[in-house]
C-alpha cells in the first residue's frame, strides 16, 4: 500500500458527500461570480439610464442570488467537513485495526506514542484532504465561471484567465514539493517526540524512584528540539510556498485589471463592463488563493498518507493459518528444537491438565518462550504444537482464544475495576458501576457473578476491591495508575483467571505483592485452575511450590525437570535462580 492508495481510499469513500458538496459549492461560486456581472448590468441599464424600476428589479435579483449563494456555501461546507471528519475517523479505525491485528507487526520499530500520532494527527491531515479537494473543485468552478463571463465581456480578458490559471496551478504544484518533504520529516519527528513523552509519563514512578527526573527531562528536551527544528523547517517551507503563490496571484490579478482599464480607455468596454471586469478580477483572488491553500493541504496530506500507508502495509509478525483449533482443546503443548531469542533448541512437553512451573536463569528465555506460546513471533527454527497441531498452521486470533498468555506488564484500561476484570459489556455482572468524569459517586451495581467472584478471590483482588472507596465500581484511572503495583498485578491476574482459557500462561504475576499474599495467591491459582493446563513462568518459590512439575531453562535449554522440592535439593543452578 502506498500513500496514493490511502488518499484514494480516503477521498473515494466520501464520494457521495463530496459530490453533494461540489454541486452546492459550485452554485455558490456561480452566485459569487454573477454578483460583479450583475452590478455592471445595473450600472449600464439602471444607473446610467436613471431607471428606478430596473434598479429595483436588479436589486431584488441580487438579493435572491445572495440568499442562494449563502445557503449553498453553508450546506456545501457542511458536507465537506462531514466528509473530512468521517474519512479521518475511518482511517483511525483502519490504523487501530492494523495495530490490534492478531498477526502483529505494525508496532515493530515504533513507539506506542508514534502509533498514536499516526492514528490521530496523520489521520486528521489525510481526512482534511477531502475538504481541500472540495475547495479545489469550488475554485475551479469559480475560475471557469469568471473566465466565461470575461470572455462574454471581452475576449482578451477571458483568454488571460483561461491561459494563466493552469500556469499558476503548475507553479503552485512545483512550489509545494519542498513543503511535502519537510512535512513528512516534521510528522516523523513529532511522532517520535510523542512516543518518548508517552514512555516517560508511563514510567514516571520508576523515574522518581531512581531519581532520574533530570536525565529524563534532558532526553525529552533533546528530542523536542529536533522536533521543533523540523516543525520550523516545515513552517518556513509553507510560508515561502504561500507567499510566492500569493505574489504570483497578485500579479495575475493586476494584469487583468490593467488590460481591462486599457480596453475601457479605448472604448472597447462600457463603464458597467469595466466594473464587472474589475469585480471579477477581485473575485478571482479568492479561488486563486484557495488553490495555494489546497496545494499546501495536499502536500501535508500526502506526507501523512505515506506514514499511514507504512503502518497499514507493515509486514505481519506471523502469518495466518488455515487449520482449525482442536475442539475440544485438551491443552497439551509441545516444543521441539525451538530457537528464538534466548531459546536454544528447546525440547519441552507441557502435559494437558497439569500446572507446570518454568524457572529461568536468563529473562530473555522467558520472554522468547512467552512470544512463542502466544504466537507473537514464530520460532526461527523448530516447532510449537497445541494438541499435535503446529501453531504456525492456526489462525493467531483463534489460537489466543484457546491459549491465553498473560504478561506481567499487561495494561489496565480506564474504567471501573469490574470492567477491567470482565472486559465485556457488563451484562454478566449485572451491569458493573461506572465512575463517569466529574461524578462523585458511581451508579449502584449488582454483585459480581460467581465466575467473576471466584476469579477475584483466587487472585486476592477481592481485597483490592474492599480497600477502594467504591469497591468494584471504583475508577482505576488511565493504565490503572490509581492502584499500587501489587494491586494492579492482582487485578490483571483476576482478569486472566476469569477468562478461563483452556491453556493459561502467566508470567511473574506476584512480583509486587508481599510474601503472605503471594502464598495465598499461589493456593488460589492452583485451586481455580485445577484440571486445566496452566504454565507459570516465574522464579517465585511460592508459586513454583504449588505446581505439579517444574522445568528449569538454563542458558536457553531445558536444564532440569522435577518438583520444586526435588530441584531445590538436587540442582545448584535451580537454587541459584529461585532462592538467591
Amino acid at each position: 500500500m502506498s500513500g496514493r492508495d490511502v488518499l484514494t481510499r480516503s477521498v473515494g469513500g466520501q464520494a457521495r458527500r463530496l459530490g453533494v458538496g461540489a454541486v452546492l459549492g459550485s452554485v455558490h461560486q456561480l452566485g459569487e461570480a454573477l454578483v460583479p456581472v450583475l452590478i455592471g448590468v445595473v450600472i449600464d441599464q439602471a444607473v446610467a439610464g436613471q431607471d428606478a424600476g430596473r434598479l429595483t428589479l436588479w436589486l431584488v435579483v441580487l438579493a435572491v442570488i445572495y440568499v442562494c449563494l449563502s445557503w449553498s456555501f453553508r450546506l456545501g461546507a457542511r458536507a465537506g467537513e462531514r466528509g473530512a471528519e468521517e474519512a479521518a475517523h475511518e482511517l483511525r479505525l483502519a490504523v487501530m485495526r492494523r495495530v490490534l491485528d492478531a498477526r502483529g507487526g505494525a508496532e515493530e520499530g515504533r513507539l506506542p506514542g508514534e502509533l498514536a500520532n499516526v492514528a490521530t494527527e496523520d489521520a486528521k491531515r489525510v481526512g482534511a484532504v477531502n475538504m481541500a479537494a472540495l475547495s479545489g473543485i469550488w475554485a475551479v468552478a469559480g475560475v471557469t465561471v469568471s473566465a466565461v463571463a470575461l470572455l462574454v465581456t471581452s475576449v482578451p480578458l477571458g483568454l488571460i484567465v483561461l491561459l494563466g490559471t493552469p500556469v499558476l496551478l503548475w507553479l503552485g504544484h512545483l512550489l509545494s514539493k519542498p513543503l511535502e518533504r519537510r512535512s513528512e520529516a516534521e510528522q516523523d519527528r513529532a511522532a517520535h517526540a510523542s512516543g518518548v513523552a508517552a514512555d516517560l509519563v508511563a514510567g514516571l514512578r520508576v523515574l522518581k524512584g531512581l531519581g532520574a527526573q533530570r536525565a529524563a527531562v534532558e532526553r525529552y528536551r533533546r528530542t523536542s528540539r529536533v522536533s521543533l527544528a523540523a516543525t520550523l523547517r516545515a513552517a518556513r517551507a509553507e510560508a515561502w510556498q504561500t507567499g510566492l503563490v500569493l505574489a504570483l496571484t497578485g500579479g495575475f490579478i493586476a494584469l487583468i485589471a490593467l488590460v481591462g482599464g486599457r480596453l475601457a480607455l479605448d472604448g472597447s468596454l462600457t463603464l458597467g463592463q469595466l466594473v464587472s471586469a474589475v469585480g471579477l478580477a477581485l473575485f478571482l483572488l479568492g479561488p486563486l488563493e484557495t488553490f495555494a491553500w489546497v496545494n499546501a493541504e495536499l502536500a501535508q496530506g500526502r506526507a501523512s498518507a505515506a506514514r499511514i500507508a507504512q503502518v497499514l502495509s507493515a509486514h505481519p509478525a506471523v502469518v495466518d493459518g488455515t487449520d482449525p483449533v482442536p475442539h475440544p482443546v485438551r491443552g497439551e503443548l509441545r516444543l521441539r528444537g525451538v530457537r528464538l531469542g534466548g531459546l536454544d533448541g528447546v525440547d519441552l512437553d507441557l502435559r494437558a491438565g497439569v500446572m507446570t512451573g518454568i524457572a529461568v536463569t536468563d529473562p530473555a528465555s522467558a520472554d522468547a518462550l512467552l512470544r512463542c506460546l502466544g504466537r507473537e513471533t514464530d520460532p526461527e527454527a523448530g516447532s510449537v504444537e497445541l494438541d499435535g497441531v503446529p501453531l504456525t498452521g492456526l489462525d493467531p486470533a483463534a489460537l489466543r482464544a484457546a491459549v491465553l498468555v498473560a504478561a506481567h506488564d499487561a495494561a489496565l484500561f480506564e474504567g471501573s475495576l469490574a470492567e477491567n476484570v470482565v472486559l465485556e459489556d457488563g451484562t454478566e455482572t449485572g451491569g458493573p458501576g461506572e465512575l463517569t468524569h466529574g461524578a462523585s459517586t458511581p451508579r449502584e451495581i449488582s454483585p459480581p457473578d460467581p465466575r467473576t467472584e471466584h476469579a477475584l478471590t483466587a487472585a486476592r483482588a477481592d481485597e483490592v476491591a474492599r480497600s477502594l472507596p467504591y469497591g468494584l465500581a471504583t475508577d482505576v484511572g488511565e493504565s490503572g495508575r490509581s492502584l499500587s503495583g501489587g494491586q494492579r498485578q492482582r487485578v490483571l491476574l483476576a482478569r486472566a483467571l476469569r477468562a478461563a482459557p483452556s491453556v493459561l500462561v502467566v508470567h511473574d504475576p506476584t512480583t509486587a505483592v508481599d510474601a503472605v499474599t503471594e502464598a495465598r495467591i499461589a493456593e488460589g491459582l492452583r485451586e481455580i485452575r485445577q484440571g486445566r493446563t496452566t504454565v507459570v513462568v516465574t522464579n517465585s518459590p511460592a508459586l513454583l511450590a504449588v505446581t505439579d512439575r517444574v522445568v528449569l531453562l538454563d542458558e536457553g535449554r531445558v536444564g532440569a525437570e522435577g518438583t520444586h522440592s526435588e530441584l531445590v535439593r538436587t540442582e545448584a543452578a535451580y537454587r541459584t535462580a529461585v532462592l538467591a
